[in-house]
C-alpha cells in the first residue's frame, strides 16, 4: 500500500487520491511536522494518535497502525510537495483548515514553536491553499483550546 501510494504521489499528474490514500497523506503530513526538529518526542506521536482516532474515528490501536503506516511512508517520500497536493486536491477548503489546525497542534506539542517545524508549516499552508492569516487563526485555535500546547 505504501509504496502503491508513493507511486502516484510521484507520477506526474496523479489523479486525487481515494480516501484511505488521503488518510494516509494526512498521517504522513503530520509525522513530517513532527520529525522536522528532528526530535520525533513521545508527545508528538501520542497527538498525532488523538488527531487520526478523532478524525477518522478510529480505535487506539487503529490510529497508531494508521500512524506507522504514515512513518514508513514520510521516510520513502521525497518531499513535502506531493503530500500537500494529495491532500488539496483530496480534501474540501474547510478540512484543509482543519488539517492545518492538526498540524498546529503537533507543532505545539512540546510546549514550544520550534523554527524548523515552525518553517515547515508555513510553507505548507501556501502548498494546502491556506493563507497565512487562516493559518494564523488556526494556531491560535490550537492555543487557545489547549493552553501549553
Amino acid at each position: 500500500m505504501v509504496f502503491d501510494l508513493l507511486r502516484r504521489l510521484t507520477a506526474p499528474n496523479p489523479e486525487p487520491l481515494p480516501y484511505d490514500d488521503a488518510r494516509l497523506a494526512l498521517a504522513a503530513l503530520l509525522v513530517r511536522i513532527a520529525r522536522a526538529d528532528g526530535d520525533y518526542a513521545g508527545i508528538e506521536k501520542t497527538r498525532i494518535d488523538r488527531v487520526l482516532a478523532h478524525r477518522y474515528d478510529l480505535s487506539d490501536p487503529d490510529a497508531q497502525q494508521l500512524r506507522a503506516e504514515a512513518e514508513a511512508l514520510e521516510a520513502e517520500a521525497p518531499d513535502t510537495v506531493r503530500f500537500t497536493r494529495a491532500i488539496k486536491d483530496s480534501v474540501p477548503y474547510e478540512d484543509r483548515l482543519h488539517v492545518i489546525e492538526a498540524l498546529w497542534f503537533i507543532v505545539l506539542a512540546d510546549g514550544t514553536r520550534d523554527s524548523e517545524e515552525d518553517s515547515l508549516l508555513r510553507m505548507i499552508a501556501p502548498m494546502l491553499g491556506v493563507n497565512d492569516r487562516d493559518s494564523n487563526l488556526a494556531r491560535k485555535r490550537v492555543e487557545a483550546s489547549h493552553p501549553g500546547a
